[in-house]
């Protein structure tokens, strides 16, 4: 078993990361960026060690300094959380070569996946059902023509190595594609460094459904249901269920075996997850994530399983702690983005925060790694904590999203949040329906606009 654990990330996750080794017996190392010495993460590990200034590039990017805290510190392992590092295959390559353990799937696995091409073919041949496209990179101008006449339009171009809606555009008609390609390639080429592009289908009014999925080195891989993330803002996401109100029993069994089954062909190490658009009653894949998401806490509300635990196990070569009989579904969470951002503009509003209280009682849990006197840094991601409630069943769980968030407080010099969305959303008659697509937030968004 791991016996000091470095975690290579800050926040919310470094600080939920720290809770399980703690609980494990583990021993915690925090890196952190001179702009993060005062987080709590870094307060409550048993060593902290300073890597760099607070820009990313110098400090969470910076594999030598990460390295070296490692050795200074006899860390035998490293858990990236989520952004940063923990889909970088060089660096898991790296550890491994200086024998510190990984916690997270296999170098090969990670690359594979992050090659959003040749993770669409792999998944396919695994029998994981896909967006009708091209087969492989676009060549030529001519071929995407070809290809979008065959699939029909509207179409949408995306970054092979693309991530986060960049190098991504849609083109409702023939005149408008070549246009779009070169658009995306060079936004592509701007922030990837890589301009090779392909095509899908692009589908009106889909969900954006996910699977999380866990596997060990012995090949038992399982499913632990599905996420529905449909609620989006620029492609990011903003609100997150489980289970999804769209899916019927049948529909979620099938498309988790599939997954599951995939997972343990591909001899998965780790928890990662399966990303699809759904629509009319079909599953089409998207892209799969090598790492533990965001959105994990409301998958561990709905189990009663530690994921990061587990990730944490299998990392250390032991087998799955429950095989799929053994998954239970109880109930229905939601989780809330908090951002330090204006709930109406998004314009990213940090700042010291002065009164700060988060929400309890039954079935309300918070991440977060801010409380009263903490200054959120203006250098990092505007999310500053997950608000995560549970009910027995939908209607519950939204009656407690409302109180929870008339409870929660983070006030302070300049702070504003998006609390005071997520209150206008819990109240919206689509929400409460569960009638709503992965377009539905951004036309929300605008009409509300439209009335100030």
């Amino acid at each position: 078993m791991i016996e000091k654990l470095l975690i290579a990330n800050r926040g919310e996750i470094a600080l939920r990361i720290l809770r399980a080794c703690r609980e494990m017996g583990i021993k915690t190392v925090a890196v952190h960026s001179t702009a993060d010495e005062d987080a709590m993460h870094v307060r409550l590990a048993d060593e902290s060690v300073c890597i760099g200034p607070p820009p990313s590039a110098l400090s969470y990017l910076n594999i030598p300094a990460i390295l070296s805290a490692c050795e200074i510190t006899g860390a035998d392992a490293v858990h990236p959380g989520y952004g940063f590092l923990s889909e970088n295959a060089r660096f898991a390559e790296i550890l491994e070569e200086h024998g510190i353990t990984f916690v997270g799937p296999t170098a090969e696995h990670i690359r594979m996946m992050g090659d959003k091409i040749q993770a669409k073919a792999t998944v396919k041949a695994l029998g994981i059902p896909c967006v009708p496209g091209s087969e492989g990179a676009l060549k030529s101008n001519e071929e995407a023509l070809r290809v979008a006449d065959e699939i029909g339009y509207p179409v949408i171009v995306k970054a092979a190595a693309g991530g986060g809606g960049r190098g991504m555009k849609v083109a409702q008609n023939k005149e408008e594609l070549i246009p779009s390609l070169s658009s995306a390639r060079a936004e592509s080429k701007a922030a990837f460094g890589d301009d090779a592009m392909y095509m899908e289908k692009f589908l009106g009014k889909p969900r954006h459904i996910e699977i999380q999925v866990m596997g060990d080195k012995y090949g038992n891989a399982v499913h632990l249901g599905e996420r529905d993330c449909s609620l989006q803002r620029r492609h990011q996401k903003v609100w997150e269920e489980a289970r999804s109100p769209a899916l019927n029993d049948n529909q979620r069994i099938e498309i988790g075996e599939i997954v599951a089954k995939a997972m343990s062909n591909l001899n998965y190490l780790g928890a990662g997850t399966i990303e699809f658009l759904y629509e009319d009653g079909r599953f089409y894949f998207i892209e799969m994530n090598t790492r533990l998401q965001v959105e994990h806490p409301i998958t561990e509300a709905i189990t009663g399983l530690d994921l990061v635990r587990e990730q944490i196990r299998v990392a250390s070569g032991a087998k799955l702690s429950f095989d799929q009989s053994e998954i239970r579904f109880n109930g229905h969470a939601i989780e809330c983005r908090i951002n330090a951002e204006n709930a109406e503009t998004f314009t990213p509003a940090p700042g010291k925060i002065e009164n700060y209280h988060a929400p309890g009682g039954l079935g309300v849990r918070v991440d977060s790694g801010v409380y009263s006197g903490y200054t959120i840094p203006p250098y990092y991601d505007s999310l500053i904590g997950k608000l995560i409630v549970h009910g027995n069943n939908r209607n519950e769980c939204l009656m407690r999203l409302r109180r929870a968030l008339k409870e929660f407080v983070i006030e302070g010099h300049g702070i504003e949040t998006t609390i005071p969305l997520f209150e206008k959303l819990a109240m919206n008659s689509d929400i409460i329906n569960g009638n709503y697509d992965i377009h539905w937030l951004e036309e929300f968004l605008e009409k509300e606009s439209s009335k100030n």
